[in-house]
């Protein structure tokens, strides 16, 4: 599922979760007289700078178990960061439950629920996931709806269901700004996948201003490579498609255990179209050295 840059997902609400860990952080420096090592700000710093899913887990556990009064935002993050253990550890059941948790508390509800729809796709639920996904785009500012629709035609798209991921991915453009070329490129791929046979002289026309417009803007970059390598594939030019598809993977596939998890459908669905244009080696003939 679902940052520019070095992280290939568009980075709506990831920045404003950075932007309220690093408020946290500030207000435990404030407050390093109070025994600095059970304070949860001090917790939760060193749960998201932790190099391991285990490490990242007891410094939660620590801040949450704080005898003090945790804020409520200061406790959702603390349960992300132990939610985020359970997801690098597929532990998918356990990090749903945390997910729960959260929601409970009523904060940064929209992120929330794409945590619990990451959790239910890798339980295989996707139609969960959906309803989490779409309650998200009800419930958020308008300035992350676009990337809820988004998450959601995504994955809609990669499981099949190329008419409703359509719908979604019409429906983000509309409320979508600079990730517009995004949203219009799945777009053009969903339609041309949901008419299916051949594509016809409009539809390939469509796939290739995608393609041009995507490449020309940020988002075109990091998950935009997937985009335009499968744009590519679809056109034709395969040694571009190899050459997007190749980067896309290697980069996903060696980033942090998270990413490449929420990123699995897309990781997957590369490698097929990769394979697709690798030549077959062929036989040599009985006898032949």
């Amino acid at each position: 599922m679902p940052i520019h840059g070095t992280e290939p997902k568009i980075p709506g609400f990831w920045t404003l979760v950075g932007a309220l860990i690093h408020s946290v952080q500030v207000m435990a420096r404030t407050r390093a007289s109070e025994a600095p090592a059970a304070l949860p700000e001090l917790m939760l710093e060193k749960a998201t700078l932790a190099r391991t899913a285990g490490m990242r887990a007891k410094y939660a556990r620590r801040g949450l178990a704080h005898a003090g009064q945790v804020d409520p935002t200061t406790q959702v993050l603390l349960l992300r960061q132990l939610y985020l253990s359970h997801l690098e550890s597929h532990r998918f059941c356990d990090a749903l439950a945390i997910a729960d948790q959260m929601l409970a508390l009523d904060v940064m509800g929209d992120v929330v629920r794409q945590d619990a729809a990451r959790a239910c796709l890798g339980l295989g639920e996707v139609d969960r996931a959906v309803d989490h996904l779409r309650l998200a785009s009800r419930c958020s500012p308008a300035s992350r709806r676009a990337f809820h629709l988004w998450t959601m035609g995504s994955v809609l798209y990669l499981h099949g269901r190329e008419a409703e991921a359509a719908h979604a991915f019409a429906r983000a453009a509309r409320w979508g700004t600079r990730d517009r070329p995004l949203y219009h490129a799945q777009l053009a791929l969903a339609r041309r996948a949901a008419a299916g046979g051949p594509s016809d002289p409009m539809t390939m026309a469509s796939l290739q201003g995608a393609l041009n417009a995507l490449a020309e803007v940020p988002c075109g970059q990091g998950y935009g490579e997937f985009v335009r390598g499968e744009l590519a594939f679809a056109l034709g030019r395969h040694e571009e498609a190899r050459d997007l598809l190749d980067a896309f993977v290697t980069r996903t596939a060696g980033g942090r255990p998270a990413l490449a998890i929420a990123l699995e459908a897309e990781i997957v669905r590369a490698r097929g179209i990769l394979a697709k244009l690798r030549p077959r080696r062929r036989r040599e003939p009985n006898g032949a050295h």
